[in-house]
């Protein structure tokens, strides 16, 4: 993955926040040891963003798609109310084992709904509206998950989408990738959405961070 900021700055910028929690480096460690495609897990430094996001909004409905091996998840659940509860989506059954494993030894699990399946199909099945989605899924749907999800933000709800930058590819007029393409076309449809106030922040892959108005 290209790195947008010099790796001294990121290094110091790492130093001086707040550090990984000890469980979620052993998921960290676990998923790179175990998994498929281990460069999916949000960084840590990534996750201390979602966790102070978290925090500062204290929400009671949260969104994710695409759980992967839970590591997001759990940052999230981080600054969640005390009744608060995350729905979030995986198309990959065979990561349910090490989500369970490690919402249990969490504390968060019975605040943690898991849903296995496509997430076009399981979105409009939730009757809830978030103050809080976060997107990390399949790059080319981003417009279609957002066409699902932005009536279901509440006012002043915040809807996070990683990857927006895909490794500075956007910048790339001349791309011949779909994927590319696709985010090309939701970074526009981000902006341009009237119901929305919106940044794009140059945090790993890119986070576009958002306020429902």
């Amino acid at each position: 993955m290209k790195e947008f900021i010099n790796k001294d700055i990121l290094n110091y910028v790492e130093l001086n926040s707040q550090q990984e929690p000890t469980l979620l480096k052993e998921l960290n460690k676990e998923t790179n040891l175990k998994i498929l495609n281990p460069r999916m897990l949000c960084s840590s430094y990534q996750g201390r963003v979602l966790s102070i996001i978290s925090k500062i909004i204290r929400p009671k409905n949260v969104l994710e798609i695409g759980t992967y091996t839970g590591y997001s998840a759990l940052c999230i659940a981080e600054g969640l109310e005390k009744n608060g509860i995350i729905h979030t989506i995986d198309i990959n059954e065979e990561l349910k084992e090490i989500q369970n494993k490690y919402f249990k030894k969490s504390g968060f699990g019975n605040q943690i709904q898991q849903h296995i399946g496509n997430a076009i199909e399981i979105i409009p099945k939730i009757n809830e509206c978030f103050d809080f989605v976060y997107l990390d899924a399949d790059k080319e749907n981003y417009n279609e998950y957002f066409d699902l999800i932005i009536d279901k933000i509440v006012s002043g709800g915040v809807l996070i989408c990683d990857n927006v930058l895909w490794s500075g590819k956007v910048l790339n007029t001349n791309h011949q990738d779909l994927i590319t393409e696709k985010l090309i076309e939701f970074n526009q449809l981000v902006k341009k959405d009237k119901r929305l106030d919106s940044i794009i922040l140059p945090i790993r892959d890119g986070l576009s961070i958002c306020r429902k108005i």
